[in-house]
């Protein structure tokens, strides 16, 4: 279950700019795999597609994703509910398996208008090499921004 204190303070405004972190459960690395990185990006696709989400930026982790997206319509939690059970779908019907994929809940900050995205996307897209994943942000193969950071 989500802890109390991840809903503290939770805005869901259409038009704002968020930076969301998910995680699997039970940490499982489901995006060790390719096949299940595509299936979480076609997620972020439909989102997208149904202009839901206007994606700024991703990061996909062994374990967890980093997304940067404004909120196009509906509301934040809606957004997440419907991006991981379209996921889990995906990657359940790849694998035929079932069960939980996500962990409930999740890490969200709404940008505020003072913040740097150029900054927050740099940051995002450091998270694989602060994790030893790779020596160059850029060598990462499951990351996209937008634009670039240099």
């Amino acid at each position: 279950m989500a802890s109390p204190k991840l809903l503290l303070g939770r805005v869901s405004r259409v038009g704002y700019v968020y930076s969301v972190t998910t995680v699997t459960a039970r940490r499982h690395p489901w995006f060790l795999d390719d096949a299940h990185v595509h299936a979480l990006l076609e997620a972020l696709r439909t989102s997208d597609r149904l202009k839901r989400t206007l994606t700024l930026a991703w990061v996909v982790m062994p374990d967890h994703l980093h997304w940067l997206f404004q909120l196009r319509q509906g509301t934040l939690s809606a957004c997440l509910r419907d991006m991981k059970a379209g996921s889990a779908r995906r990657i359940h019907r790849l694998r035929r398996t079932r069960g939980r994929l996500w962990q409930p809940g999740y890490h969200d900050h709404a940008v505020r208008h003072h913040e740097s995205l150029h900054a927050l996307v740099t940051y995002l897209m450091q998270n694989p090499v602060r994790a030893g994943l790779c020596r160059h942000a850029d060598d990462y193969p499951h990351a996209w921004r937008r634009w670039p950071t240099h």
